[in-house]
């Protein structure tokens, strides 16, 4: 590869970790032989892809007007999810968090972030106005497989035993202030029906765990008891989600950030609201008057340009009718998006010779990682394109036709994702500019951004910015920054734990 290529390659590593189990692989590819078997009497081996790729980018075209009826209908969806649960596709998440990070925080604080098959503990040294962050450290421990399917217990003895190991790590440079016990801001990135800053009910598993008997009980607890029986005395001070945890840890550093978003394997967006303008609350208040609303943004549905493999896509997965934004615009799904229309063509127009390769038949072989190395391929005759075909989809042998063909096909989907996940953010600037009269557009506004789909996807990231000027104009355009801030949900966790210590002054 090209070393634009394979650092693209291996920087988006991070998207996602996708391969098929072996058995599906198996049951995919029979069922796909099974199909061209019938459909091979009807392929044209000379015939274009072209008329399937000019449909394509008929179908997934974002043009302004697109843009704005999506980013209207968020606003509008935001509305009605803080109406009422359940009045809209947006859940409209109350976090809880009504006390931001003000960088006046003293101490030593941990952080805890469980999202996926590996969670990550972080510790902090704190040091006020003057020193910010005097010094951090952080360790990543992977989960075995086998805890992901087992119990409770299981799962969260493990967790605290790896807690436990990393605190007992402590060098000099980290000290709790005296007679004070330690606290953790804990990121748990599953559903949850928060009922407090520190409490929050598992709703249900979802990336692959299937852990029996947690739903239904409070995660925070879970946590606690299982620190108890690794002899751990240390307190949750904040339950928090992952894009909760960006937006705290960005605003820490710039008090303009007023949204945070993630786009990486999946994708959320949060921002703070007036509680005046939570009717479902019904006059509730708190002492700063604001609080931070999770969006769950991915179940977001209406106006999307979405074409017949996105339909079949959906139908075929864990959760058919859910997840339609997150399915547009994620990295977990644009390579899989990708490998569907590819397979079409290859099937219906012989786009890759007269034979079409298992492996291309296979869900989820190729992944955003693989796409974004294709797109940023600057060799002559396109062979790293052509190297990834080969090697991850097994097409031996490809056309310079073809491999520009692929590239056309990635571009279309990556432009739509971009384009509508950038239409998502303006219509949240939208809602919050309507309430506020003149405080989002008429000041510097920060848009906080996390995620390897955003961070290492160059072709992503300049859709979405393109697509957010496009829609606020040159003048509101100026005062919106969108800016990347790497890992920033677990300093962030630490930092709430901070913020809503039991030991702060009230």
């Amino acid at each position: 590869m090209s070393p634009s290529a394979a650092s693209a390659a291996a920087a988006a590593g991070s998207f996602s970790n996708l391969a098929p189990s072996p058995a599906a692989a198996a049951a995919a590819r029979r069922r796909w032989a099974a199909a061209r078997c019938s459909a091979a009497g009807g392929r044209v081996a000379a015939a274009s892809a072209g008329p399937i790729l000019r449909e394509l980018q008929r179908r997934c075209a974002a043009p302004l007007p697109v843009l704005r009826h999506v980013a209207d209908a968020m606003a509008a969806d935001m509305r009605a999810g803080l109406a009422g649960d359940g009045a809209g596709d947006l859940k409209m998440i109350l976090s809880y968090v009504d006390s931001l990070p003000t960088g006046n925080e003293k101490g030593l604080f941990y952080a805890l972030d469980l999202g996926g098959t590996n969670f990550r503990v972080l510790r902090v040294q704190l040091g006020g106005k003057d020193q910010r962050v005097v010094d951090t450290e952080f360790e990543q421990v992977s989960i075995p497989q086998e805890l992901m399917y087992g119990t409770t217990e299981e799962l969260f003895d493990f967790i605290a035993s790896g807690l436990a190991s990393f605190v007992a790590k402590e060098s000099e440079k980290f000290h709790p202030l005296e007679g004070r016990k330690r606290e953790i801001g804990f990121t748990f990135s599953f559903p949850v029906k928060q009922t407090s800053i520190d409490s929050g009910i598992l709703i249900k598993w979802t990336k692959g765990f299937a852990v029996s008997g947690t739903a239904g009980k409070d995660v925070v607890a879970c946590l606690t008891e299982a620190m108890k029986r690794q002899g751990l005395d240390m307190r949750v001070s904040a339950l928090v989600n992952d894009t909760v945890g960006t937006l705290a840890g960005a605003r820490y550093w710039d008090d303009d950030v007023m949204v945070a978003v993630i786009l990486g394997t999946g994708t959320n967006a949060c921002y703070i609201e007036r509680m005046d303008a939570i009717p479902k609350l019904q006059g509730l208040q708190t002492g700063s008057g604001k609080t931070i609303i999770n969006t769950e943004w991915g179940a977001f549905s209406t106006g999307l340009p979405l074409t017949e493999f996105d339909k079949d896509m959906d139908n075929e997965s864990i959760n058919p009718g859910e997840q339609i934004f997150e399915k547009t615009i994620s990295g977990m799904y644009l390579g899989e998006i990708v490998r569907r229309v590819l397979l079409k063509m290859a099937d219906v127009s012989a786009l890759f010779g007269e034979s079409v390769p298992d492996q291309l038949s296979v869900p989820f072989t190729l992944r955003t990682p693989d796409l974004c190395a294709m797109q940023n391929d600057s060799s002559d005759g396109l062979k790293e394109v052509g190297l990834i075909l080969n090697d991850v989809v097994g097409v031996k042998k490809s056309s310079l036709e073809a491999r520009k063909t692929v590239i056309e096909v990635c571009d279309t989907i990556v432009k739509r994702g971009g384009r509508l996940a950038g239409a998502g953010i303006v219509g949240i600037l939208q809602k919050m500019e309507e309430d506020s009269k003149g405080l989002i557009f008429g000041k510097r506004t920060v848009v906080a951004m996390d995620g390897g789909l955003y961070e290492h996807y160059p072709q992503y990231r300049n859709y979405l910015k393109d697509a957010v000027a496009e829609l606020l104009g040159d003048e509101d355009s100026k005062h919106v920054v969108i800016e990347h801030t790497k890992d920033g949900s677990g300093i962030g966790a630490a930092l709430l734990a901070a913020a809503n210590s039991k030991y702060r002054e009230r």
